[in-house]
């Protein structure tokens, strides 16, 4: 009976252990992720992402005209980045992808496909967060600063592509994700405008 006794409160105790790294796991890390991160600490989670989906609507402006796209990103640390594009029609179906310094440009309505080896503007795509990531971390001036309902991250290129030269990420204190990218030139225009309607962060 003793022994029976003995062996049933190690398991118990086991028992306790697996729910206590389970709740640890799944819930004291998520409440981390929820309403308790500092904006410091919002900051940094969205400094080590690592890999996202997202679906965005881009303004391109320029001196002449006012372009609109929807495209549908994903991007991984280790196996690059897609963006392929839903809107405007007459280009839906274009795949820009970028992996370990080549770019693929694939057009999967048409089936064609080109491939440019050691592409030399890969680091500069601004419409990827991952750049705007990238640029916020080399800059040793980037900041960031609060209102009641964001937390806006600034940075500039470090390419000094004039016409992409800031970038202003603004994201929402309650979900913690990107809501917007405004992309500027040397003269404060905006440039680009990405709207983020959907996005999924890992």
């Amino acid at each position: 009976m003793k022994i029976n006794k003995k062996i049933f409160y190690i398991i118990i105790v086991i028992l306790l252990i697996v729910l206590g790294v389970f709740i640890y796991k799944n819930v004291i890390k998520k409440s981390k992720i929820g309403n308790n991160m500092s904006s410091q600490e919002i900051v940094d989670y969205i400094l080590n992402v690592s890999n996202y989906k997202s679906n965005v609507t881009i303004q391109v402006n320029s001196n002449k005209n006012t372009n609109k796209y929807i495209l549908k990103q994903e991007f991984n640390l280790e196996s690059g980045s897609i963006q392929e594009v839903i809107e405007p029609a007459n280009i839906a179906g274009v795949k820009i992808i970028r992996k370990e310094g080549n770019l693929k440009i694939e057009n999967t309505n048409l089936n064609l496909s080109t491939i440019f080896e050691n592409y030399q503007g890969l680091e500069e795509n601004s419409l990827d967060l991952s750049t705007f990531i990238d640029n916020y971390k080399k800059y040793d001036k980037s900041t960031f600063e609060e209102n009641e309902k964001e937390i806006i991250m600034k940075t500039k290129n470090s390419n000094q592509n004039k016409y992409t030269e800031n970038k202003i990420l603004y994201i929402n204190k309650q979900n913690k994700l990107p809501t917007k990218l405004i992309i500027e030139d040397n003269n404060q225009n905006t440039t680009i405008n990405i709207q983020y309607n959907e996005i999924e962060l890992n």
